[in-house]
């Protein structure tokens, strides 16, 4: 009854009219020239839907006193501009658009219609589509009815309006960079951030809370990756009940937290203006997302802290009608020899990127969002899904804007190829460091900081993570070492400090937890590990990467008074996608708890940012050292710029080891309690660390 009830709310705002206007369909390539005949135009779109491309401006814009619309859709039989005064406008104003003979569609309306509503009606033989209101793949920003499908509007914006006071994009050497991979809503969402608009742009940056940009700035890092911010499909569709074609048997919440299902490219998502959700409501309809975003990027700016963004063209949105598919299905996706669409993304319907217009789309927006939004870089969304062409196309029109701009992505989805991206320059995600280190599963799958060795790793493995796993190493992947994005968590999987939580035996992730604070106090043991973890993190070469709340070993635990009927209540999450709630709330209460963990980070964070050994040291400058006799003990020396420094560490289950110390007096920055650049104290001749432990030495001069 309530997907009847929320579908007919969305039938009375958007779908009550039907209009059947009809075009004169025009195709060819960029030579003919001709009106062809229905049959002809059905054997060119079969044949080769390459041929289509155009340099013409696309979306929404005003020029000399008038308003166009262009939109891209080639096997379009008609296409109909539809605009509103107001979002949920019964009597919208109807336009004819007119094909090109590049499959552009355009009309144009006298003045300048800043703040109208929009969308288009496309008429397609054999579809049922023509009461489907679709999204401009090009609006800048969109106004979203809150309902299942998310029907959404486009709203005609001026862009280059924006004081930005002076501000410039970031440019940053990869290899300093320090990146806290963050979710814009998580960061204040809880009361504990202290935010006046939790979970907001505008809190995000609040000045004199606990929580946001005044916690990540105390931290140190200098880059954060914001999870996806495009905006995307808040709502998936009802549970345990079918619609588009699908039954949803996997999300009782009904949302989606995360943001990996992109609804428009061009435009910020309009929930992180508003502090709570609500249903039945339009969402973004004051286009206030856009200068909000640019407030934020500002303010991070003004503490030198970089942004990139995580983005998604791999998949578009499955839950929603109106976007990509309805526009031009045949013309932006992939399908298998059936008919059907691919899904090597996991999400049923793979994006070809590989077309002429598609590329087109996907550079543009990632240049946009440089250009009006000052964004310093990207995260791709698996990124394997995109074809090397366009790959390749990417980094060398973004470095146009920005010559350090930052490129990196997941080397997986549809095959796994680290080393063929960073043959392009691009920087990827290292799970071999991730899994080598911390291993797969905290169960039968534990690495090196446990005293284990997961698949394939052994001690020469380590130490290729050490000097950023090169291709001149075994098994190596990368060309440069800034190429390699060193992590132990990230927003998918359990957290490091989960993984150490049921990989120690201390927590069962089958049983109820009923205290959450004292799940997430951190034993002895369990700080031991977060502890060695981060350690080896922070001292090996290439880009460093934490995630919201690694510092104090954050735990995922779901609420036991959600509101839905989820079976795993009370239990560790793993991929708490879909929760907008204190599943993935950064408790700033559990930060306070575990402030040696923070401090301990924080130290490291100031190590590695003082001392470019850490960072940019050649391998020439780096040699190992070991103990006979100790497989999970192992030492490294690195001389840089006049800085010798020795790290050391023991990852043995139980038991002392020994590193004989080169000559001279060596300062102590890092022990199994602190870390830093003050000197904890002096030692020589000889270090001896207990189990589970690490040290960093300076020598004296």
């Amino acid at each position: 009854m309530k997907t009847i009830i929320h579908l007919l709310a969305l039938t009375l705002t958007l779908f009550s009219y039907s209009n059947n206007i009809g075009a004169s369909v025009y195709i060819s390539d960029k030579k003919e020239k001709d009106i062809l005949t229905r049959e002809e135009s059905k054997k060119i779109i079969q044949s080769d839907l390459n041929r289509y491309y155009t340099d013409k401006k696309l979306g929404s814009f005003v020029e000399n006193g008038k308003t166009y619309f262009r939109l891209f859709a080639p096997t379009a039989d008609r296409v109909t501009l539809v605009t509103y005064m107001k979002p949920g406008d019964n009597k919208p104003i109807s336009y004819e658009m007119k094909s090109d003979t590049a499959g552009v569609w355009e009309a144009v309306i006298d003045g300048e219609k800043y703040g109208l509503f929009y969308g288009f009606k496309i008429g397609r033989e054999g579809q049922n589509h023509q009461d489907v209101i679709c999204l401009d793949p090009y609006a800048r920003a969109v106004a979203t009815y809150n309902t299942y499908m998310n029907p959404r509007l486009a709203i005609v914006v001026k862009d280059g309006t924006y004081d930005w006071e002076g501000d410039k994009p970031v440019e940053r050497d990869w290899r300093d960079l320090i990146v806290y991979e963050m979710h814009l809503r998580d960061m204040t969402a809880h009361p504990s951030s202290g935010a006046r608009q939790p979970g907001t742009y505008r809190g995000l940056i609040e000045k004199g809370i606990k929580g946001g940009l005044n916690y990540i700035r105390d931290l140190g890092v200098n880059t954060v990756e914001l999870l996806p911010a495009q905006e995307f499909a808040n709502i998936e569709i009802p549970y345990r009940d079918s619609m588009a074609g699908r039954f949803n048997t996997w999300n009782p919440y009904e949302r989606n937290h995360w943001g990996y299902m992109t609804a428009s490219f061009f435009a910020p998502e309009a929930y992180y203006t508003e502090k709570e959700f609500k249903w039945n409501s339009w969402m973004g309809s004051r286009a206030e997302q856009i200068d909000q975003f640019k407030d934020m990027v500002k303010a991070f700016h003004k503490d030198g802290i970089a942004v990139i963004m995580d983005v998604v063209y791999n998949h578009i949105s499955e839950y929603e009608l109106g976007n990509l598919k309805e526009i031009d299905s045949k013309y932006y996706f992939r399908f298998d020899e059936r008919g059907n669409y691919r899904a090597e993304s996991g999400c049923g319907n793979d994006f070809k990127t590989e077309r002429p217009m598609a590329r087109r789309m996907i550079i543009e927006s990632l240049l946009y969002w440089m250009k009006e939004y000052h964004v310093d870089g990207f995260r791709f969304d698996l990124g394997k899904m995109i074809d090397w062409e366009t790959v390749e196309e990417i980094i060398r029109e973004a470095k146009k804007v920005n010559p350090s701009v930052v490129i990196v992505c997941e080397p997986w989805g549809g095959g796994y190829d680290p080393m063929g991206f960073s043959l392009r320059g691009w920087g990827s995600w290292n799970d071999q460091i991730r899994n080598g280190i911390k291993g797969e599963n905290p169960t039968n799958g534990h690495g090196w900081i446990f005293g284990k060795w997961y698949g394939n790793n052994n001690m020469g493995r380590i130490k290729s993570y050490v000097n950023g796993t090169l291709v001149r190493d075994s098994l190596g992947l990368f060309q440069k070492k800034e190429h390699s994005v060193n992590y132990l968590e990230s927003h998918d999987g359990l957290t490091l400090g989960d993984f150490i939580r049921i990989g120690t035996k201390e927590v069962d992730q089958n049983k109820v937890i009923k205290d959450v604070d004292e799940n997430a106090k951190l034993t002895p043991v369990q700080l031991k590990l977060n502890k060695l973890a981060a350690l080896f993190l922070f001292t090996s070469q290439g880009m460093t990467m934490i995630s919201e709340g690694q510092e104090f070993a954050r735990s995922k635990v779901i609420p036991l008074d959600v509101k839905v009927p989820d079976e795993n209540k009370g239990k560790i999450d793993h991929n708490s996608y879909n929760k907008d709630n204190a599943t993935n709330y950064i408790n700033y209460k559990h930060a306070d708890m575990n402030k040696d963990l923070v401090d301990y980070y924080k130290g490291l964070i100031k190590l590695r940012s003082n001392y470019a050994a850490f960072r940019r040291a050649a391998y020439e400058d780096v040699s190992f050292m070991e103990v006979p006799g100790k497989a999970f003990s192992l030492g490294f020396k690195v001389l840089f710029e006049g800085d010798d420094f020795i790290v050391l560490f023991n990852a043995e289950n139980s038991g002392e080891v020994r590193f004989s110390l080169p000559e001279g007096n060596w300062d102590i920055l890092v022990n199994a309690d602190k870390s830093g650049i003050d000197p904890l104290g002096t030692i020589s001749k000889e270090a001896k660390l207990g189990p589970k432990t690490g040290l960093v030495l300076k020598k004296q001069k």
